[in-house]
């Protein structure tokens, strides 16, 4: 039996582009380059019918070493917690004030692209210390 040799994340939302672009910054992922005959996405983009227009936007890790992330248009809006979510390893190796700190600076810039803080979870006899943030559409995800 072949085993998988990538995996893609997909997104749901509302506002594709919007989503996409802020995992960019979070992750420091790309925009793939266009197909032939198009100089950018937007170009493509504006070639579909107008229906089609902003229905989905794709971003990639430009080291090609994480998975690509795919975000599509979907009528409904989130309505419930997700059942899957990203952690971005932000704490690795850290532990104590050193890792609440670190999770703290990248809270802050998160915020600032649009990201929401929900709760920091202080560490126990089990778990590192995490932060539960959401994204600029109310996706959770953990910094951890």
């Amino acid at each position: 039996m072949p085993s998988v040799k990538q995996v893609q994340v997909t997104f749901d939302c509302t506002e594709p582009q919007r989503v996409g672009r802020f995992w960019c910054e979070v992750l420091g992922y790309v925009e793939p380059t266009p197909p032939e005959g198009f100089a950018t996405w937007e170009d493509v983009d504006r070639s579909l019918p107008p229906e089609d227009q902003g229905r989905w936007y794709a971003c990639e890790d430009p080291t090609g070493v994480g998975p690509r992330l795919f975000f599509q248009r979907v009528p409904e809006g989130k309505v419930v917690k997700n059942r899957v979510h990203l952690d971005v390893r932000v704490g690795t190796g850290l532990v104590g004030h050193e890792r609440v700190a670190a999770l703290e600076a990248e809270c802050s810039r998160l915020v600032a692209l649009g990201g929401t803080r929900v709760r920091l979870m202080l560490a126990d006899e089990q778990n590192e210390s995490c932060l539960v943030m959401q994204d600029v559409e109310g996706n959770e995800f953990c910094l951890d």
